[in-house]
C-alpha cells in the first residue's frame, strides 16, 4: 500500500498542481479597502488618551424585592455581562436577617428600608485641554456625583457646566493635574455615505474600545426628538458607548453616538450620532451661558402634502406650511400668515417641516433673517428678527362659559361633512373658544376623505381655499365654486377647540 503512493502521487502531479495554484490565488491578500483603510489604527492611536469613561453615582429610595431576594441588587451597566448573574443571585438569596418571607436587607434595625446608591458608566471626550468634556445628557441625568475616567486609569470629580436634553448633550469640566489630549471638531455636512469612521467607547463597562464602519445614512429622523439629523453608522456601538464620538480618518469629531435599534440590547449594524454641526453649536452656547438659546419664529408649521401642493398651486411639493401664526410672535409682525409657505430660511432652502424647525433653532436669538414664503402661487420674502424659544410652556385658562339656551343649528353638508354655523349652543356643546371663528363640523361621514384625513365633530373649519368663511352656506358655495373651476381637492384651514390650525386638503367630487 506505501509503494503505490508515490506512484499515485507522481500521476496526480498535474492536478494537485492546478489545485496549489488555484488555492494560490484564492488565498492572495485582498486589496488594503476591501479589509478597511489601514489609517484607522493610526486614527484610534491619535484619539484613544481623549475619550474618557463618565463614571455617575445616584442616590436612589431603596425599593423592596419582595419574594426570596436577600438584598438590594446591585445597579449594573445596562447590558453588563454579570447582569444576568446577579439578577438571579439576589432574586434566590436568603441573607442573614430576613424576615419569613426572605425580606429585604439594607434596613436599619427597625427593619426600614435606607437609601442606597446606584452607579453608571458611559463614554465622552475631551475637547479642551483645560478640562471640558462632552458627553450624552442621558448619561449623566439626576446624578449625585460625575466623575471622568482617563485612559490611563487616573480619575477625576467633574461638574456639570450644562445640557440640553433636545439633543440629549451635556458639557462637563474637570481640572487636570497633567497635560491633556484634546480632539477637535469635523465638519459632518462633508460626510458622505460609506465613508469609514471610527468609534471610540466604553461597551459594556469594558473600558476603552474601537470599533469601525461606514456612514450607512445622514439627515436621519428616527422621532426621537424635535432636532433630529443623525449620522447612522455600522461601526458596532452598544451599550455604555453613550456619549463617545464617531471620528473621521481625520481624527476629528464627526459626531457623538447617542442610540441604537436593536431587540437585543447589542449592537446589530444601527447606531446613530448626533452631527458634530449640531454638537458644536449646542457646546458653544454651554459652555457661553450654560444653557441653550435657540430662535424662534412662533409658527405652527405642518407638511405640504401633494394634495395641498396641487391646491395652492406649488409644483414640486416642498416647503413648510405655516398652519398658525402666535399673536405675539416675531413672525407676526413680520406679516408671515396661515397658509403661507416657507422654502427659503436665511438663505437656506426649506424643503420639509423638519428643515425650519432646526435652522431656526440653530440661528441666533435677535438676529434679523429674510424668509421666502409663497402666497397665492407667488414668492414674497419677509424680514423677520427671531425671538428666543423658551423651553416651558405657559399653561393656558379656559374662560368659564355661562349656560345659553339652545338653538336649532342650520345645517348644510358638503365634502362628507355636515356643517353648521357656529351657536352659542354648539360653542358650550363642543368647548370651542370664543376667539375660533368658523364653521363648525357636527359630523362627518365615515367613507370620506374627510374621514380619512381624521376630521371630526367640534373641529371648525375658518376658512376655504384660504378665503374665510363664516356660516355653512359659505363653505357649500366656496366648494362648488372649486368644482366648476376644476379643481381636484379643496384647502381648508381648521382649527380645534382651543384655536390650533391645521391645514386639511379633501378631494373635490
Amino acid at each position: 500500500m506505501t509503494a503505490a503512493i508515490p506512484a499515485l502521487s507522481h500521476r496526480l502531479r498535474p492536478v494537485l498542481a492546478m489545485i496549489c495554484l488555484a488555492a494560490a490565488s484564492v488565498l492572495t491578500p485582498a486589496p488594503a479597502l476591501a479589509r478597511g483603510p489601514d489609517g484607522i489604527a493610526d486614527v484610534a492611536e491619535q484619539v484613544i488618551d481623549a475619550v474618557v469613561n463618565i463614571s455617575t453615582s445616584q442616590t436612589v429610595e431603596a425599593k423592596g424585592l419582595g419574594g426570596g431576594g436577600g438584598g438590594a441588587m446591585p445597579q449594573l451597566p445596562p447590558g453588563s455581562p454579570f447582569e444576568e448573574f446577579f439578577d438571579d443571585f439576589f432574586k434566590n438569596r436568603r441573607g442573614p436577617g430576613a424576615g419569613p418571607k426572605g425580606g429585604d436587607r439594607g434596613g436599619d434595625k427597625n427593619g426600614e428600608l435606607q437609601p442606597r446608591k446606584t452607579n453608571s458608566l458611559g463614554s465622552g471626550f475631551i475637547v479642551d485641554a483645560a478640562g471640558i468634556v462632552v458627553t450624552n445628557n442621558h448619561v449623566i441625568a439626576d446624578a449625585d456625583e460625575i466623575n471622568v475616567i482617563m485612559n490611563d486609569g487616573s480619575k477625576f470629580k467633574a461638574e456639570l457646566v450644562g445640557v440640553d436634553k433636545k439633543t440629549d448633550l451635556a458639557v462637563l469640566k474637570f481640572k487636570p493635574t497633567k497635560p491633556l489630549v484634546a480632539v477637535k471638531f469635523g465638519d459632518s455636512d462633508k460626510l458622505r455615505l460609506g465613508e469609514w469612521v471610527v468609534a471610540i467607547g466604553n461597551p459594556f463597562s469594558l473600558g476603552g474600545t474601537v470599533t469601525a464602519g461606514i456612514v450607512s445614512a445622514r439627515n436621519r429622523d428616527i422621532s426621537s426628538g424635535p432636532y433630529d439629523n443623525y449620522i447612522q453608522t455600522d461601526a458596532a456601538i452598544n451599550r455604555g458607548n453613550s456619549g463617545g464620538p464617531l471620528f473621521n480618518l481625520e481624527g476629528e469629531v464627526i459626531g457623538v453616538n447617542t442610540l441604537i435599534i436593536s431587540p437585543s440590547g447589542g449592537s446589530i449594524g444601527i447606531g446613530f450620532a448626533v452631527p458634530s454641526k449640531t454638537v458644536v453649536g449646542v457646546v458653544n452656547q454651554l459652555r457661553q451661558f450654560g444653557e441653550l438659546r435657540r430662535g424662534w419664529l412662533g409658527v405652527r408649521i405642518q407638511q405640504v402634502t401633494d394634495e395641498i401642493a396641487e391646491s395652492l398651486n406649488i409644483k414640486p411639493a416642498r416647503g413648510a406650511l405655516i398652519a398658525g401664526v402666535e399673536d405675539k410672535g416675531p413672525a407676526k409682525p413680520a406679516g408671515i400668515e396661515p397658509g403661507d409657505v416657507v422654502v427659503k430660511f436665511d438663505g437656506k432652502d426649506i424643503k420639509e417641516p423638519k428643515d425650519l424647525s432646526r435652522v431656526v433653532a440653530d440661528t441666533a436669538v435677535g438676529k434679523e433673517v429674510e424668509v421666502v414664503i409663497i402666497r397665492k402661487s407667488a414668492e414674497e420674502t419677509k424680514k423677520v428678527t427671531l425671538g428666543r424659544l423658551e423651553d416651558t410652556e405657559k399653561a393656558v385658562q379656559a374662560a368659564a362659559k355661562k349656560d345659553e339656551p339652545a338653538e336649532k343649528p342650520v345645517t348644510q353638508k358638503a365634502l362628507g361633512l355636515d356643517l353648521a354655523t357656529l351657536s352659542k349652543d354648539l360653542r358650550s356643546r363642543y368647548k370651542i373658544k370664543d376667539n375660533v371663528k368658523g364653521v363648525i363640523i357636527t359630523n362627518v361621514d365615515g367613507a370620506s376623505d374627510a374621514a380619512e384625513k381624521h376630521l371630526s365633530p367640534g373641529e371648525v373649519i375658518v376658512e376655504v381655499a384660504q378665503e374665510a368663511v363664516s356660516n355653512a352656506a359659505d363653505v357649500k358655495k366656496r366648494v362648488e365654486q372649486l368644482k366648476k373651476d376644476g379643481k381636484k381637492s379643496v384647502l381648508l384651514l381648521v382649527a380645534n377647540s382651543d384655536g390650533e390650525l391645521r391645514f386639511v386638503a379633501l378631494g373635490v367630487q
